[in-house]
């Protein structure tokens, strides 16, 4: 009987593809991958590192599982991601009912190291970063309409915040033919959606020929016969070139919606976070996209309380959000990370304080969607159904101007014809929520 492996994927979409490559190499080495850890042998926990909220999140996980273990429900833990690659020896010291500690070069090892541990063995593994496949099958874990198309891996823009390039290395740019020829074999097998990842997606091709590729990739894609909807994510300010945005205008497979994690707008600000740009560029910026592109959807990841912002500073950034009227925003406490420039620096944010000034750029955010949403009232939008809540009777499903997990949803009701999850519907939209809207259904497209 096959050994049933289950598997936790934490953090990221990046991460979650990369745990999707480990489930297909287990079932090519005769392993059963399970889709509920409680119903497995061997649990592998794909962690996260980012920040410190994440960091717990991995802990916790872990710690339920070793729950699981001494409950003779599972035999093995088996610790890979961002926090096995990050902390490595300590994970196994700290946690030491855990069996083995992958970091992230040693992915493509997985099968190896679960043999050894159900002999009883102890496992660390620890090969260099960059032996961590770029390319590769992989068991997808979305739904069957929408996945993730990682197109590079690592990251060089060294933000003085971040531990990414510690934890995951150089940037590295997956070849082109290698992401359309997954793009194509996705296709043919009813994916709808291809959602464009990487830490900095602007940056594909750089470390190649010297240029970004994001256009020729998007062109590419576009191409691709059965491909209906490209989402593109984690596009950096400072390199959305005019080619860019003619490819976005110009593109009908390209949703009009574009992620740019901008963190601040103040100029003092983002120089001590090693990033470009001024509240003058980037109000510029989105400006010239809305001008460009009519009804794009913008979205941007902003910070508080990174080391020395004042209350001057973090009012820009409050008067900035009020300015632009982000589509969609994340917002997020500065995290102290060791090892990173930052963490070095004088005049550390008191931690509530971050915590109440992110408080009130989202409360500020929340009144800004309110208004954006009751603008859709009385207008129909295209939806993709992704399920039915039984005890309401309502389905609910994303627009075109929604990512999955981050985003709103779209709730709805129906006074005939039954959608299926996946189906592409339209919605005319009667209510709106502070992030979500509610409508009943049109028509069924697709």
């Amino acid at each position: 009987m096959a050994v049933k492996v289950g598997m936790v994927s934490l953090g990221c979409s990046k991460n979650r593809v990369d745990g999707e490559m480990m489930l297909y190499t287990l079932k090519e080495k005769g392993f059963e991958p399970v889709k509920d850890v409680v119903y497995s042998d061997v649990a592998i926990v794909n962690t996260c590192g980012f920040i410190e909220d994440a960091k717990q999140e991995s802990i916790d996980e872990i710690l339920e599982l070793v729950r699981l273990k001494k409950e003779g429900v599972i035999r093995a833990i088996i610790v890979t991601g961002c926090l096995a690659e990050r902390y490595q020896s300590e994970v196994m010291k700290e946690l030491y009912e855990v069996d083995a500690v992958v970091g992230i070069g040693g992915n493509k090892e997985i099968a190896g190291v679960i043999n050894e541990v159900l002999e009883k063995k102890k496992v660390e593994l620890y090969p260099p970063k960059n032996e961590l496949p770029l390319c590769g099958e992989r068991i997808r874990s979305t739904p069957f309409y929408y996945t993730y198309l990682k197109i590079a891996e690592g990251c060089d823009n060294n933000c003085t915040y971040c531990a990414i390039p510690l934890i995951r290395g150089h940037f590295r740019s997956r070849p082109m033919d290698d992401i359309i020829r997954e793009a194509e074999e996705l296709s043919e097998k009813g994916v709808k959606e291809f959602i464009v990842i990487a830490q900095d997606t602007s940056r594909y091709g750089e470390d190649l020929c010297g240029k970004s590729l994001l256009p020729e990739l998007l062109r590419n894609l576009c191409a691709v016969e059965k491909l209906q909807y490209i989402r593109v994510l984690y596009c950096y300010p400072e390199r959305i070139t005019d080619e860019l945005i003619e490819v976005f205008r110009t593109e009908p497979k390209i949703l009009k919606y574009i992620d740019i994690p901008m963190q601040h707008c103040n100029s003092g600000v983002l120089k001590r976070m090693n990033r470009k740009g001024s509240r003058q560029s980037l109000t510029a910026l989105v400006k010239k996209l809305r001008d460009t592109i009519p009804g794009i959807v913008i979205r941007t990841t902003l910070m508080t309380g990174f080391p020395g912002e004042t209350e001057e500073e973090f009012t820009e950034l409050s008067e900035f959000v009020e300015e632009v009227q982000f589509d969609r925003m994340g917002c997020f406490a500065y995290s102290l990370e060791e090892d990173t420039p930052a963490a070095k620096m004088k005049d550390q944010i008191d931690e509530d304080v971050k915590r109440h000034r992110q408080e009130m750029i989202m409360q500020q955010q929340g009144r800004i969607m309110t208004e954006i949403n009751r603008k859709y009232i009385g207008k129909t939008i295209g939806v993709i159904c992704e399920g039915l809540d039984r005890h309401s009777g309502c389905y609910f499903g994303r627009s075109a101007g929604d990512a999955p997990e981050v985003d709103g949803k779209v709730l709805f009701i129906t006074k005939g014809k039954k959608p299926r999850i996946g189906d592409v519907v339209r919605v005319a939209i009667t209510d709106s929520l502070e992030y979500d809207l509610m409508g009943i259904l049109n028509d069924i497209t697709q």
